[in-house]
Order: C-alpha cells, then sequence, then structure tokens
C-alpha cells in the first residue's frame, strides 16, 4: 500500500459535492479528521442480497483509512463492496422563532469507498490496536491481546479515508432579521454535551484492584 499522505484538501466528486446547505460544508481534510477523532461510534452502510442494511459499530483511524471490526459471522462486513461509513455529533438544538426555521448545530463526516477485508495478519493486529486505542487509550497495552482463535473470529475492514463528505452548523438561529423578529419570541441554542461518568468496577473483581489511570483519568471529562 502507498505511503503517500493524503491531500489536505478533500476532493469534490459525484458522491461528496456538496449541493444543499454548502455553506456548512468543509473539504479541511483536518475537519475530517476532528470528527472521526472526537467519536468511536459510526454506522455502516452496505448493500447486502440486494437491500440496503445500515449498522453501528467502533472504529478507529489512521492517516489513511478507517478500520472498523466486527465477528465473521457479519454480513455487512463481507468486504470488496462499496459501503458508506457516517459518523455524527450533535451540539445542540437551534431554536429559531418559527418551527420551519429551527435546526441542529452538529458536526458530520460521510465516507465513500469499497471497503477491503484486511487479511495479512500484521496489519490485522495494527488495525485492531488502532481501533482499541482511539476508543479507550491506553488499553490495548493494558489488557491482554488477541489470541488465535480470537482473532480467527473476528472480521476487519479497512476503508480508504480519500473520498469524504463533511458539514459543520454552528451558531444562532438564522431568523433574527426576518419578519418574525418582531414576535417577541425567544430563540436561540440548546447546547448538547455529554461526559465520561466515574468507572465504575466489575463486582467480580477483588476490592482491592485498582482503577488503571487511563481510564481513571477519563472520568468527568467531556465526550466528543
Amino acid at each position: 500500500m502507498s505511503a503517500e499522505p493524503l491531500p489536505p484538501r478533500l476532493p469534490a466528486t459525484d458522491l461528496t459535492r456538496h449541493r444543499r446547505l454548502r455553506e456548512q460544508g468543509s473539504l479541511d481534510r483536518a475537519d475530517l479528521e476532528a470528527i472521526l477523532d472526537a467519536g468511536f461510534v459510526c454506522h455502516l452502510g452496505v448493500v447486502v442480497e440486494g437491500r440496503p442494511l445500515v449498522v453501528p459499530t467502533v472504529y478507529g483511524r489512521d492517516e489513511r483509512q478507517l478500520y472498523l471490526h466486527g465477528s465473521v459471522a457479519s454480513r455487512s462486513l463481507a468486504g470488496g463492496t462499496p459501503v458508506c461509513v457516517t459518523v455524527t455529533h450533535v451540539d445542540g438544538l437551534v431554536l429559531a422563532r418559527s418551527v420551519f426555521e429551527h435546526g441542529v448545530n452538529y458536526r458530520s463526516a460521510v465516507i465513500h469507498g469499497t471497503a477491503r477485508k484486511v487479511t495479512d495478519p500484521e496489519e490485522r493486529l495494527t488495525g485492531l490496536r488502532v481501533l482499541t486505542e482511539h476508543t479507550a487509550p491506553g488499553q490495548w497495552s493494558y489488557a491482554r491481546q488477541p489470541s488465535r482463535r480470537e482473532l480467527a473470529a473476528t472480521t476487519l475492514l479497512a476503508l480508504s479515508l480519500a473520498e469524504a463528505s463533511v458539514k459543520i452548523r454552528t451558531g444562532a438561529p438564522e431568523d433574527g432579521d426576518g419578519p418574525d423578529a418582531e414576535l417577541g419570541l425567544w430563540a436561540g441554542v440548546l447546547p448538547l454535551t455529554s461526559a465520561w461518568g466515574a468507572p465504575v468496577t466489575d463486582p467480580a473483581l477483588p476490592p482491592d484492584t485498582p482503577v488503571p489511570g487511563h481510564i481513571a483519568r477519563r472520568g468527568g471529562t467531556r465526550h466528543g
């Protein structure tokens, strides 16, 4: 596989060209990477036996591709077919003076491509490490790593980040200078945030088992 870095600007292809709300679109690859780094659950869309199927799954990324994994029995992870992966973060409700002008502040990415089933043993381990560290940094070196039997039961897909669409909406309602401004109604943004709670220890553990630092440090921090 080529080691050349992907260009800093996303290409505008037939699949990724912004046709509506173009002012919310971005061609900056840094925006794509920031959206991916802020989450760890995506929705994978694929056609299976002639029917569309969309499934949630965790992911991880490196500079060139997205890694997704699941059971070898999963029909959505067959590989070798065009897929679409979406990641969305909701940052707040935009509550305008009229229902028509209501909206959502959000960050979203849609990645298109042909999913490749990873079969090389070294890349499989690399991809699973990337995915694990993306979801829970520090966990790959802390927990037991996959056995041969577990690897045989796991499918890993790689999807290039070369073709993607990004949209971001921020700010206040857009009807502040229109006729509805005379109604005297409240309008604004209701922010939405999420945070990690305190770690909950497995009751099967001895009571003196410490919470590892890489997990304890995330408690109370903002997610996304």
